[in-house]
């Protein structure tokens, strides 16, 4: 509940610091120290040093996994902003509203770690959700951004209808909102009715649905390339780690204890998906052009093996996602951190960026690295432990065979930035590059190499 609750204060304390000034370094630290804030009131809480009390009706329930998940989004946030704080004040005046507007993410993301129904479920997605559009949008001044915020917001708004209409079935075929009742078939013993176990299965495939978009994930994943191609650079790497990660959170925990109601169906439906996003992300990765688009479908590709936690649903896929969470969160935020500092974000854009600049370049190629799962970064061992699951779990070889055969495509298109920083000559021009950005780079690549080396310090933080 102290994630819950400070966020939004905290969201509301960012609106008003605008009013108090115009200093827009002045804001930025005021957004750090909120962070560290918030992250300080989630330990306290996660350790039962202090808490805050609300009777929620049985509508949230904090565990340890949720808090822990926290705790990594809100550290996530706070290495974002460490590193990009300076291009979020260059998009425009309206600094102070873009960090609130981060800080109400934050809050839609408790709420989906602690949701224990089908409304708290919808309110955390649209808490999400709705800032989101408006951060999409906010270079006025690129009609991509526009049409990139328009058409995000349009598409949203139709998955959310969509999900509206699952919860309707399922609260129609159940009597109530509550997750332990969604997978029983039954309606409470007083109304003495029977639900009809038809209209629970077509309410959790519309909210399979829905939740595949919120993530991007194949065959609705349509939307992600020109939106975060459109979107400014820096909350595009927002929107793909800390919110990707929250939805990813919240799919889990929603159809972990329900799928059983859809039987077979269910694996051979999440199969499909699995292998879809993976060929839809992998393949169309190979032909792009600019970088940004690029990394637009490899975050598509990257989904089809966070949904693998999903299809196992063990404890070895639950470690599997939190280290993905870390290892998937520090790598984008880097290199995003870098192709912004990269004014052409063309893969000649990058030539010779390995000469001219050779702190951003290494930081960038362990950031690559660890997206393509090479051993001694983070990545190896979130594909690895995602991969392990699927074969504890009893799930078929063969698709563990195709995702490793899509990891080496990834490796294709990756090492092509790579070839570009270090074998090819060029000049790239690039902006201001301070001396605490590059050992802000750094620190964010020895934690990728020291997660790869080391995974047990994010896992035992969750167990100890």
């Amino acid at each position: 509940m102290n994630a819950i609750i400070f966020s939004a204060i905290l969201g509301v304390v960012m609106m008003f610091t605008g009013i108090f000034t115009n200093k827009k370094k002045v804001i930025t630290l005021t957004a750090i120290i909120a962070l560290v804030v918030l992250l300080t009131v989630n330990l306290l809480n996660s350790y039962g040093l202090f808490s805050i009390q609300i009777d929620t009706k049985d509508l949230l329930h904090f565990n340890k996994l949720g808090l822990f998940f926290n705790t990594l989004m809100i550290t996530s946030t706070l290495i974002f902003v460490l590193l990009s704080g300076s291009e979020i004040e260059k998009i425009s005046d309206k600094t102070a509203d873009f960090y609130a507007l981060i800080f109400f993410v934050l809050c839609g993301t408790a709420i989906l770690t602690s949701y224990n129904g089908m409304l708290m479920l919808f309110l955390g997605i649209e808490i999400l959700s709705i800032p989101l559009y408006i951060l999409t949008g906010s270079d006025k001044h690129n009609l991509k951004s526009n049409e990139a915020s328009l058409k995000y917001f349009l598409m949203g708004s139709f998955t959310t209808g969509i999900m509206l209409m699952g919860i309707a079935l399922l609260y129609g075929a159940t009597g109530t909102f509550g997750m332990a009742s969604v997978g029983t078939g039954a309606l409470p013993p007083s109304s003495g009715v029977q639900g009809p176990a038809f209209l629970q299965v077509a309410g959790l495939l519309l909210l399979f649905g829905a939740m595949c978009f919120k993530v991007s994930a194949a065959p609705f994943h349509f939307w992600t390339p020109d939106v975060y191609d459109g979107a400014p650079s820096v909350f595009t790497s927002f929107m793909a780690t800390i919110v990707k990660a929250a939805g990813f959170f919240a799919f889990i925990k929603l159809f972990a204890s329900n799928a059983n109601l859809l039987g077979p169906t269910w694996n051979i439906l999440l199969s499909f998906v699995i292998i879809a996003t993976l060929l839809a992300g992998n393949i169309t990765a190979v032909f792009q052009r600019s970088i940004k688009r690029m990394l637009a479908y490899s975050s598509i590709a990257q989904v089809g093996f966070m949904l693998f936690a999903l299809y196992s649903n063990n404890d070895l896929g639950t470690e599997g996602i939190l280290l993905y969470t870390v290892a998937y969160s520090l790598a984008t935020i880097g290199f995003f951190a870098v192709l912004m500092k990269v004014k052409d974000y063309t893969f000649d854009g990058f030539n010779g960026l390995g000469t001219t600049q050779p702190v951003l370049a290494f930081v960038a190629t362990i950031c690559l690295l660890s997206l393509a799962g090479i051993p001694l970064t983070a990545g190896f061992f979130a594909k690895y432990y995602m991969l392990a699951s699927v074969i504890k779990s009893g799930g078929p070889l063969w698709m563990v065979i195709i995702a490793v055969l899509f990891a080496a495509v990834s490796a294709y298109y990756y090492f092509k930035v790579i070839q570009a920083m270090y074998f090819k000559e060029g000049q790239p021009e690039t902006s201001e590059i301070t001396g605490r950005f590059k050992i802000g780079l750094i620190l964010v690549a020895a934690a990728i190499v020291l997660v790869g080396v080391l995974p047990s310090i994010v896992l035992n933080c969750f167990y100890f």
